[in-house]
């Protein structure tokens, strides 16, 4: 699957915010509505299915921890981690943490990222959209030399 999209929601008082159901649809799949949170990059969450998180999971506890680079990550990926599940009205739970880390209070924006979803403040969204869109065709031929 690869999620796609841009869309606007809020965080309720309990820390739970609606996946839009075309994000949904494919979160949860066959499976039980699972999904993992933890700490993105550029101060965004990342929500994986179960499957992706596996898949991630798996690259990286192969990752040396002998390194100081791969252990850092991982400390930091895999410690900000929470399980959470899709609940009846398409909401998932948020830990308190999690949003102190991304900076979300009420407003928030739920992206689809390829194989992930990601969950910025709307502030920090709109900068670091407006600042990376200036570099877009750059990037783009550079990851074609790839």
């Amino acid at each position: 699957m690869v999620y796609f999209g841009e869309f606007r929601g809020k965080i309720d008082k309990q820390g739970r915010t609606v996946i839009p159901a075309k994000l949904r649809s494919s979160l949860s799949g066959r499976g039980n509505g699972e999904v993992y949170i933890t700490k993105g990059l550029e101060d965004c969450l990342f929500v994986f299915p179960e499957k992706m998180w596996k898949n991630q999971s798996s690259k990286l506890k192969e990752l040396p921890f002998t390194k100081g680079d791969p252990r850092t990550f991982t400390r930091l990926f895999f410690s900000g981690a929470f399980q959470s599940r899709v609940d009846k009205q398409g909401r998932i739970l948020i830990p308190s943490n999690l949003l102190e880390y991304a900076g979300i209070k009420e407003n928030i924006v739920i992206i689809g990222a390829g194989t992930r979803i990601e969950l910025w403040e709307e502030g920090r969204w709109r900068k670091y959209y407006e600042s990376s869109l200036k570099t877009y065709e750059d990037i783009s031929e550079k990851m074609m030399e790839l």
